[in-house]
């Protein structure tokens, strides 16, 4: 792959390196373009369930397996849900947390900043779209969203921008308000644009909700001895995953570092790797890997449960003060 070649997988290498050797039923529960699936059969997983809230990407997957589609199932639906959506138990689960190429690339889907379109940023058909957002909620609770979700320091002038200039039905005329009341970004910056469109495309997905249903889900669908991979774009979503992992491994976060250790639960996780990164040669050839992080574990025999939601550090939940 060339570092231009789209729809790349991110750290598949160390996923199949550490969790091999790679055998029975694999999920992936974001299927996208297909590539994890066919990593995971073409290193030995007997068949692959894959998952994605839009179908228009089975096509794509079905063709880049190739020789292996008759050992590729795929479930229209969320990762949420995978352990229902799966057909029987799991030796491995895989999820990419970041947002397809290939829904970036169409300008229709209201994702990217640099491609005018709706302003719709739905991964799915259903539910309120980013302009809906933006031109009902009120400026506190544009200000909160942008600020959680996209850890946006502007936040409060930004949505005050907003509210002033609205209603917004394309994607470069939001862009292009948030490049006008920011700072000029300097050489090598991000887009001024870019945190605010990431809160927005959280929002409207629920993916924080998504992200611990989806753990849940892949907890009570491996069966001793699986490997769970998660793989993240930013810090927020490695952060609930680490805690995740911590929690489910047995140690409880600690409220201050002077207090004393609490006492974890049985653990439901171990062999916890974490924060792995891509080499610098997958950067080269993959630019979208510079920011992405893996965290790996392995199931134990302890019965799956509800994790407390409290002690994975999430930020406020949004959709719920509308």
């Amino acid at each position: 792959m060339t570092a231009h070649a789209p729809h790349v997988p991110v750290l598949l290498g160390p996923i199949l390196t550490r969790c091999a050797p790679i055998r029975g039923h694999w999920i992936d529960g974001t299927l996208g373009a297909g590539g994890y699936a066919r990593g995971l059969l073409d290193a030995g997983a007997t068949r692959v369930t894959g998952i994605d809230r839009d179908p228009t990407v089975f096509a794509i997957a079905a063709d880049r397996v190739g020789r292996h589609s008759a050992r590729l199932r795929m479930v229209e639906g969320t990762f949420s849900d995978l352990d229902t959506l799966a057909d029987g138990p799991a030796d491995g689960v895989v999820l990419d947390l970041g947002v397809s190429s290939m829904q970036l690339d169409q300008a229709e889907r209201g994702f990217s900043f640099l491609r005018d379109g709706p302003l719709d940023m739905r991964m799915g058909a259903d539910g309120p779209t980013a302009a809906d957002i933006v031109n009902s909620a009120d400026e506190g609770e544009l200000a909160d969203l942008l600020y959680h979700y996209g850890e946006e320091r502007a936040s409060r002038r930004i949505a005050r921008a907003i509210v002033a200039d609205r209603p917004f039905t394309r994607t470069t005329q939001l862009a292009a308000l948030i490049e006008r009341v920011l700072p000029r970004r300097k050489p090598g910056q991000s887009h001024p644009a870019t945190r605010s469109f990431q809160a927005l495309r959280i929002a409207v997905n629920d993916e924080f909700g998504q992200l611990v249903a989806g753990l849940e889900a892949a907890e009570r669908a491996l069966q001793p001895g699986g490997w769970l991979a998660v793989v993240s774009f930013h810090s927020m979503e490695d952060r609930v995953v680490k805690r995740f992992l911590a929690d489910r491994g047995g140690a409880r976060a600690q409220s201050s570092r002077h207090a004393p250790a609490s006492e974890g639960e049985q653990a439901r996780f171990t062999d916890v790797s974490g924060g792995i990164a891509a080499d610098a040669d997958e950067v080269a050839a993959n630019p979208r890997a510079r920011s992405a992080r893996l965290r790996i574990a392995r199931r134990t025999d302890t019965e799956a449960g509800p994790v407390d939601r409290t002690r994975l550090g999430l930020p406020p939940d949004i959709r719920k003060t509308r």
